[in-house]
């Protein structure tokens, strides 16, 4: 049993194991795992970091159709990552889908294949990678480094690194089949796999065709509203965007405008959010569809010698669409309607504030991605104890983006103007009436509405070069080493539609992106061995790296990691790691296009000479040479947003320290105990204007760094702001620490064999301070709203049992209380209790050619909490489950 054990832990479930060292004479069988670029003996295995491994029969059982499902139980994912369940992914594209490690960010954890980078994905100029590029069915494994890589893999693996393995060595043909739902009769989820190869002497070439159909549930099948807290019970509250149209008289008055169906074009009374606001619900999904078709090819060639040829070749094409609620005028562009115009019933002046268009029907949006990855390349061996490879990688998407029913606002405009405008049958500019609901006429709406299209893409090529093997030999062993360059450089574009660019569109402004930055860099690697048998340890190493990178648009930065791997007994391993890692800025943070915009701002500034004269801010502004009695004009202040090309990379440290246990009592019993340590500073970070200006002004002697004109400027006659960045910038702090738990036990019962995997994650603490001298937000134990939740505790749990032709599993996700951020206490929904969630699979094996596969998630049935500051569905949708019960089945059949 002991050597089963070893042969588990050697491939890093639940934590890199050390039970195997018991053997270590007889098993030294070459292998390489995520967060080495050694070829390290499986007794060196553990002083790697901690790595998670969720392997071949794990996969399968799952019945996951996507990358993300898998990726997302784990209990160090947290945060916001995109799903089907997030209606609304913005800034990585409609219908993505990421992994988010520790709940940092998904552009800080590196997603590789094979060991190799993966272009960035999405529909243009993003900063992650794209998991629904990846067929699952293609997928051996997938391997979890919890740590920071970057002194190993270079930039972004900050929070960790997910390095999903290819299918190897197949032989013959495979056909899969898969169909699921929920107990609901919704969201039905069809896919199907075609998958042949053949292995010979002369190399193996495999071919796949993967096709993935998921389907749709809308958001009122399971949230019929939205909800809300009023007298101490949860009512309805809606969208004040409302479909007859809420405006302001002259006099102040609020009124809305008439909502019955043909009832009365001229009929106005007060608003009442009760009665008049807008459900949102039936035109939004909780689950949106997403269509996958992917073809993948793997061959290697065996050339003279121990020389190998190899091609990887992965295609993907993935239609996704989400639906929108009818847009709403007077979001992005006031509009006044005078008190003589012929639709204005009121007899004054109107300030439509919100005119949601109804008669237009829903929108949607509808995303159309083609990613293509092939990689070349060639390894070999050197003498006995080196090997070396290369390898050439080029990955490139190209996306479509198309959102329907969007109002063009100039043509609004002039269909209210009515020197423009005609009331004739087929006049060229119809005039409209947009003051209750049904007074818009079809011939209005042909007028003005129109589709928005977008184009974009992200492209990566690379050249890496390797070479590992054993250096010398000490009296404690052979101290390995590997060393390597890449090359390589990205770039992303997106190209909005002419009417998003111009701000005539109802819908935000986006301005082009377009750019790239190269990378050379260069690392080593090292295994050390110190003591052997010795009477203070079994073994003791130290394992090192450096990389030196060089970037053209950032200058040069070094990382490195530094740690030790300490066998004090047989049963009982300890290992630490200390690193440095970095992120450098993405695409859109660099080159995101800069606009300006009148954004409302508070200029502490505006007659600071009523201030008491000892007052900083009244210091801080005469020295600056502010006139006396200047008072800001108005409210606003004229804004430059968009990308920085002034960033620098972020900064990070990380520390883990870590105990493997097998106890001499229970030899079929492994325990694992990591803690962890982030501390990431120059974060990047996105600061308003009257934040900034708050912060130069109350600083001693205008310290902050906020008060450089890269910031802000005043004319030096007026004293007026003329310049104000709301772009990003290295403002930001953060630091994370906890604890990661980890059990294997593997036993046998009336004939079954049987595991227990269990892994739990705990946040002690994840601080963010937005910018130096502002306030530091605690996130650990919170929801957070946008950034989705950093629940304290969180847990995977899974038993396995076999036998014979039968296999199956049961596993726990557990995801602890926590408390809204947003929310007051007392408040219903001011905190979300812990939930648990069931699922079962089953396998049944028909001889060496059928598999039959059948589970259930969610086998409770247990309903998402609601969250006061809820981002749809009256919960948070990046961490809760919204399908409720499901069950799949699959079938395979091999040949």
């Amino acid at each position: 049993m002991a050597t089963a054990i070893q042969a588990v832990l050697a491939a890093g479930v639940a934590l890199n194991a050390t039970a195997q060292t018991q053997n270590a004479g007889k098993d030294v069988e070459q292998v390489v795992i995520t967060g080495s670029h050694l070829s390290l003996n499986r007794s060196m295995m553990t002083g790697i970091g901690a790595v998670t491994v969720i392997d071949k029969d794990a996969i399968e059982r799952s019945g996951a159709t996507s990358v993300d499902t898998l990726l997302q139980r784990m209990s160090a994912s947290a945060g916001f990552a995109g799903n089907q369940t997030n209606a609304y992914w913005g800034e990585n594209g409609y219908g993505t889908t990421q992994v988010n490690l520790r709940g940092l960010g998904s552009n800080r954890t590196l997603v590789l294949i094979n060991g190799r980078r993966v272009v960035s994905g999405g529909t243009g100029a993003n900063s992650s990678v794209d998991l629904n590029m990846i067929p699952v069915a293609m997928i051996q494994r997938m391997e979890v480094l919890k740590d920071g890589a970057s002194a190993i893999y270079g930039a972004d693996a900050v929070a960790g690194v997910v390095n999903l393995i290819t299918k190897k060595g197949f032989d013959g043909l495979e056909m899969t089949a898969r169909y699921g739902q929920t107990t609901r009769d919704d969201a039905r989820d069809k896919a199907a796999n075609l998958a042949w190869g053949i292995n010979g002497e002369r190399g193996s070439l495999m071919a796949a065709l993967d096709y993935t159909d998921s389907g749709t549930v809308n958001m009122a099948d399971r949230a019929p509203c939205g909800l809300g807290e009023a007298d101490g019970k949860l009512v309805c509250v809606g969208s004040s965007s409302t479909i007859g149209g809420r405006g302001v008289l002259a006099d102040g008055t609020r009124v809305n405008f008439n909502q019955t169906p043909g009832g009365n074009g001229n009929f106005y009374e007060r608003y009442n959010g009760d009665k008049h606001n807008y459900n949102s619900n039936p035109s939004l999904n909780a689950v949106n569809p997403i269509k996958r078709l992917s073809f993948s090819t793997f061959g290697t060639l065996n050339l003279d010698g121990d020389k190998h040829l190899f091609t990887e070749l992965m295609y993907t094409n993935r239609r996704s669409q989400q639906l929108a609620t009818p847009g709403a005028l007077g979001v992005y562009r006031p509009i006044n309607i005078a008190a003589n115009h012929p639709t204005n019933p009121t007899g004054q002046n109107v300030l439509l504030q919100r005119r949601r268009l109804e008669e237009a029907g829903v929108r949607h949006f509808l995303q159309e991605v083609d990613t293509t990855r092939v990689v070349v390349g060639m390894d070999g061996k050197i003498g006995e104890h080196w090997d070396w490879n290369v390898a050439a990688n080029y990955g490139r998407n190209t996306g479509v983006s198309t959102t329907t029913n969007v109002a063009n606002l100039d043509r609004v405009d002039q269909t209210l103007n009515r020197a423009v405008c005609s009331t004739a049958a087929n006049a060229t500019i119809p005039c409209a009436d947009y003051l209750g609901f049904g007074d818009v006429t079809p011939q209005v709406l042909r007028y003005i509405m129109s589709d928005l299209r977008d184009n974009g893409g992200n492209e990566q090529k690379s050249l890496t070069a390797n070479v590992r093997g054993r250096l010398f030999t000490l009296p404690a062993g052979d101290v390995g080493f590997a060393s390597g360059v890449e090359l390589r450089r990205d770039r992303g574009w997106l190209d909005p539609d002419q009417m998003t660019v111009s701000g005539i569109a109802n819908t935000n402004q986006q301005s082009a992106i377009a750019g790239d930055y190269d990378a050379k860099e260069v690392f080593a690697e090292a295994a050390i061995p110190l003591l052997d048998k010795h009477w203070l340890a079994d073994s003791l190493a130290l394992n090192t790296a450096v990389r030196y990178s060089k970037y053209k648009l950032f200058g040069s930065n070094t990382s490195y990691k530094a740690g030790v791997d300490w066998q004090v007994r047989p049963a009982l391993k300890l290992r630490a790691n200390y690193s440095t890692a970095f992120r450098i800025p993405s695409i859109p943070e660099l080159y995101g296009g800069t606009a300006e915009g009148n954004l409302t701002t508070t200029d502490p500034c505006s007659n600071w000479s009523a201030l008491p004269a000892s007052s900083v801010i009244a210091t801080n502004c005469k020295a600056a040479g502010v006139p006396v009695g200047y008072k800001q004009l108005g409210n606003t202040v004229l804004t430059t947003s968009g990308g920085n090309l002034n960033l620098k990379p972020e900064d990070a440290r990380t520390f883990t320290a870590g105990a493997v246990w097998t106890p001499d009592f229970a030899r079929d019993l492994v325990l694992t105990v990591d803690y962890f340590r982030f501390k990431i500073t120059d974060a990047i970070a996105r600061v308003d204007g009257s934040t900034k200006l708050r912060a130069c002004y109350e600083s001693t002697g205008r310290s902050h760094l906020f008060c450089s004109s890269e910031h802000f400027t005043r004319n030096s006659l007026t004293g007026e702001v003329d310049f104000l960045s709301a772009q990003p910038a290295n403002a930001a702090h953060e630091n994370i620490s906890g604890l990661d738990l980890g059990g294997l036990y593997t036993f046998q019962f009336a004939g079954y064999k049987a595991s227990l995997n269990a892994e739990a994650s705990y946040l002690k603490n994840y601080d963010v301070t937005p910018f130096e001298g502002g306030e530091t937000l605690a996130y650990a134990g919170k929801i957070t709203g946008g950034r989705g939740s950093f629940t304290k505790w969180r847990s995977f749990d899974t038993l396995t049992v076999s036998r014979g032709e039968w296999s199956g599993s049961y596993s726990l996700q557990y995801i602890g209380k926590a408390t809204d951020l947003n929310a007051s206490a007392g408040d219903i929904g001011d905190h979300a209790p812990s939930v648990t969630y069931h699922n079962l699979q089953f396998k049944r094996t028909f001889g060496k050619s059928m598999t039959l596969a059948f589970g259930i998630d969610n086998l409770w049935d247990k309903k998402a909490p609601f969250i006061q500051s809820w981002t749809d569905a009256n919960t948070d949708t990046m961490t809760y489950d919204l399908l409720g019960r499901r069950w799949h089945v699959k079938l395979s059949y091999r040949m």
